[in-house]
């Protein structure tokens, strides 16, 4: 037997990283357990988020957006220039620098705060017990008084498109694109699909995403995803909606791909294929047999609301438990794991917990679409205000989309937040505050904003609630 800790963590994601972070912070001598291993043979911390998800698919997002932005709107505000070009080469070397900074910051935090990270592939083999692999195949057990699994999640892989090659894609593979693809398909109208969609779009791809749903970010406030719809495809995206994809067939460096649609049986040829139809939690193999620790059928760690599994003393967070698949919601389950572990009260409100799709205008939101209220019972008041009408999103050249305020009538208690804009998902902020303290619209709409300034929007839709909006015609009765 190693040595002892009172914590091991397996897994060292957004969810892992910070739980080992913060019971180290409370004192508890804690270890985090991670098996990715880098291009160049080293172990990273970080997982999916940093290595090949959230950190740099944004990379990718932000460095087309500008270059569109420089080609068809510089013009627009005083700037000229020559027709700008775009060097994917340059991006991806940039992409790769901002995952190394942010990877070296966790391992710098770690040193900081004291976390033994040790490398090696995690397994819980008792309620206090941890068995390592290294990458030389050395297996090594440590104790532990307490166990969080953070082990994430993986892509799904369908059977009509098995990945192959360079030609059939997972999210990560996307990221990976030497060159714009002439004819790219995304199989996925869902946040990964739109969000690296957009990012070969704007490189000069012609985009086709196929969605099996009939719906358009059925998630979404039915508002803002109809607004969002129609500024996707006037970028030039393509999405077919209720096309369930059969099968495909690799041949002549091409993806041809059959898909059944309300017309009957259809064929589409790609020069790449991307696969975003969703994520599966990672959980085979980290359970030992024999722990005890239950699963349910869908592979996710069965847990309490404070994230407890069945078996004493092992706890799991983020992906692959139930709940949004979401860095910063594992992240904040980390930190309410090591509170309780080291005796404090705490608890996550899960009601309040952001989403944000990094499209350009962003859509982000909070809380309950107007559909969903209204399902539950609840009587609705609403409140929409445009950044057509806002003075700094106009400054800006960026004018498209809305927010909207979804309140309960009676109490007019803030129930969502739903904003489709430019830098949406820092403004939803205000949102998840105000949903968090309890707000009502009211709140909101006797709160002083910065002029000028897009938060503004948001201020603006609180006063729409009860009809008081001032820059612009109200649509009902002052309450």
């Amino acid at each position: 037997m190693a040595d002892k800790f009172d914590v091991i963590v397996i897994g060292a994601g957004p969810g892992g990283y910070v739980a080992a972070i913060r019971a180290a912070q409370l004192g508890l001598k804690t270890a985090c357990v991670e098996k990715w291993v880098n291009k160049e043979g080293k172990t990273v911390h970080g997982g999916t988020c940093l290595n090949v998800g959230c950190i740099p698919s944004k990379a990718l997002l932000e460095s087309s957006h500008k270059f569109v932005e420089a080609r068809d709107h510089f013009e627009e505000i005083g700037i000229d220039m020559e027709a700008p070009t775009p060097n994917i080469a340059k991006m991806l070397e940039f992409k790769e620098k901002v995952i190394a900074k942010n990877v070296g910051g966790i391992s710098a935090l770690f040193k900081a705060n004291g976390v033994t990270a040790i490398d090696g592939t995690g397994k819980v083999t008792g309620s206090k017990e941890v068995e390592v692999t290294d990458h030389d195949g050395k297996a090594t057990t440590y104790e532990a008084d307490n166990i969080v699994v953070a082990a994430g999640s993986v892509p799904v892989e369908i059977p009509p498109t098995p990945l192959t090659d360079d030609l059939i894609v997972d999210s990560a593979g996307a990221l990976e694109f030497q060159e714009a693809p002439k004819r790219l398909g995304v199989i996925g109208a869902g946040v990964i699909g739109l969000e690296l969609g957009s990012v070969w779009s704007r490189l000069g791809s012609e985009v086709t995403i196929l969605e099996a749903m009939d719906d358009f970010l059925p998630m979404v406030d039915k508002t803002i995803a109809k607004d969002a719809q129609k500024l996707f495809k006037k970028q030039g995206l393509d999405i077919k909606l209720g096309a369930r994809v059969t099968g495909s067939e690799v041949k002549d460096n091409e993806v041809v791909v059959k898909y059944a649609d309300a017309k009957g049986e259809q064929e589409i040829t790609f020069d790449k294929l991307i696969v975003c139809v969703g994520r599966r939690p990672y959980t085979k193999g980290v359970i030992g047999e024999g722990v005890g620790v239950e699963l349910d059928e869908r592979g996710f760690i069965s847990v309490d609301d404070q994230c407890r599994t069945n078996v004493p003393s092992v706890y799991a967070i983020g992906d692959c438990v139930r709940g949004l698949m979401l860095a910063h919601k594992a992240s904040e389950e980390g930190v309410m794991v090591a509170d309780i572990i080291a005796g404090h009260k705490a608890e996550m409100n899960y009601d309040a917990i952001p989403s944000v799709i990094y499209t350009a205008p962003e859509v982000a939101w909070v809380g309950m679409t107007e559909e969903e209220a209204k399902s539950a019972g609840i009587k609705v008041e609403t409140g929409s205000f445009p950044f057509s009408a806002n003075g700094r999103a106009l400054a800006n050249n960026a004018p498209d989309g809305q927010v909207k305020i979804v309140a309960d009538a009676e109490t007019d208690r803030i129930l969502g937040v739903h904003i489709l804009g430019q830098h949406a998902g820092e403004l939803i902020a205000q949102g998840v505050i105000a949903m968090e303290f309890g707000s009502s619209a009211e709140d909101l709409a006797l709160t002083c904003y910065a002029h000028p300034s897009t938060s503004e929007a948001v201020h603006e839709a609180a006063l729409a609630v009860g009809g008081h909006a001032i820059h612009m015609a109200n649509r009902k009765k002052r309450k």
